[in-house]
């Protein structure tokens, strides 16, 4: 059974060689770990090998291990945030991936300027209009898109999205193509640049690569499965 590091340093590979296929430099996409359920004592060993991006989907859990890890660690939320947390997490985290409505982003602004901050966020989209998954609705964002950039605290980083499922990475390819196409759109729309997309995990992220995304999310492919 391969290591974290093994595993990380496979994964490292891929993404470099997936970078280089799209024409792009290296300083253009991140690699952020999502360590959701595992230990403190795994992630230790991502850390030995070189990795200092990580992604956690619930507060609690972030909570619990942010304390017991080296502080020079990055930190995102990538999952979905309940407004009655959001002051826990806003002093420790990087950035929130998952704001998926105007009134969490008001939530998150609220508090960011109650604890002089100024919170980086993405806006989550459901690209594929799934009932059972959290996001704005691409027509839904640009109709809100005014009401968020009035928020003073919030630095909106880019979009974000979750494609539905498929065994066969190119399925979501249509997914990360929409949100760089929206991307642009709202970049137009709203005068002022969006510079980053938050698309790609284990199973796709190559193709979400060659799609323009700038941030990927990799969970079982580097500590194996949950």
């Amino acid at each position: 059974m391969a290591s974290v590091a093994d595993n990380l340093a496979a994964i490292r590979g891929r993404l470099a060689s997936a970078v280089e296929r799209a024409g792009r430099k290296a300083s253009d996409v991140e690699l952020l770990a999502v360590s959701k359920t595992f230990p403190v004592e795994v992630l230790q060993e991502a850390v030995d090998a070189g990795q200092t991006l990580f992604g956690e989907n619930k507060v609690q859990e972030l909570l619990a291990k942010q304390p017991a890890l080296p502080s020079r660690l990055r930190w995102h939320v990538i999952g979905h945030l309940q407004s009655n947390k959001v002051r826990k997490i806003l002093p420790i985290v990087e950035a929130i991936h998952s704001v998926h409505s105007l009134d969490l982003a008001k939530d998150i602004n609220r508090i960011g300027g109650e604890l002089g901050l100024y919170p980086k966020v993405y806006l989550e989209v459901n690209v594929a209009a799934e009932s059972t998954k959290f996001g704005f609705k691409p027509q839904g964002l640009k109709e809100q898109l005014d009401a968020l950039y009035a928020l003073d605290r919030l630095e909106v980083q880019g979009l974000m999205c979750i494609p539905p499922f498929s065994a066969d990475a190119e399925d979501s390819r249509r997914y990360f193509a929409q949100l760089r196409a929206l991307r642009d759109e709202l970049e137009k729309q709203g005068g002022a640049p969006l510079p980053k997309l938050s698309m790609g995990m284990s199973h796709d992220f190559e193709v979400a690569v060659a799609e323009g995304s700038t941030i990927v999310r990799v969970g079982s492919a580097i500590f194996g499965g949950r």
